[in-house]
């Protein structure tokens, strides 16, 4: 979905910066790429764009609550029957924002597989979005790694509308209109 929209916003003339972490996806044409490995990395990736001057961020990659401890520098071999995982949570690069002085607009996205619009409103206030883009990652028909989609918006003013089953190229033209009508309003 990020890479649709990438391609969409160039499309509608805007000049787009694009932090990736892995993908088997091509690079979309005419934006400036940054590809990054971790959760530490993309957080710095944004934090470096956004001191440069963004009036709208958007920020649709599905990135890792959490992340091991301890990461093994080569393999483990068998051993113990049952092994523990400490994790540790990664940073929060959309919470961060706002208390990076970051006054742009801020478009965020909502994977949930249970509560959506709950959820997805409390995400939406707690990290000070202008608009959040609700989707069911329950679901098989859409969201990750199929090329369809159907999500909820939720603005910050108390607006959601419901956007039914696309191409996830039909529904990037969508959402950067939308956008492009979030910063026109000054949000």
């Amino acid at each position: 979905m990020g890479y649709a929209l990438a391609e969409a916003a160039v499309a509608a003339g805007h000049e787009v910066v694009v932090i990736s972490g892995p993908t088997g996806l091509p690079r979309p044409a005419g934006v400036e790429f940054h590809s990054v490995e971790s959760a530490a990395e993309m957080l710095e990736a944004v934090r470096v764009e956004l001191a440069a001057g963004v009036g709208l961020a958007i920020l649709a990659a599905a990135v890792a609550d959490y992340r091991p401890v301890v990461v093994a520098g080569e393999k483990l071999k068998k051993g113990a029957e049952v092994w523990s995982l400490e994790l540790e949570r990664t940073p929060d690069i959309l919470g961060s924002m706002r208390g990076w002085s970051y006054r742009g607009g801020l478009v965020g996205f909502a994977a949930e597989t249970g509560n959506l619009l709950e959820n997805a409103r409390g995400k939406l206030e707690a990290k000070g979005c202008d608009l959040i883009v609700a989707n069911d990652v329950s679901r098989g028909d859409i969201g990750f790694e199929v090329d369809e989609n159907a999500v909820t918006l939720l603005f910050a003013d108390g607006r959601v509308e419901v956007v039914e089953k696309m191409s996830k190229r039909a529904l990037a033209e969508k959402l950067i209109g939308v956008c492009g009508n979030l910063v026109k309003e000054g949000a």
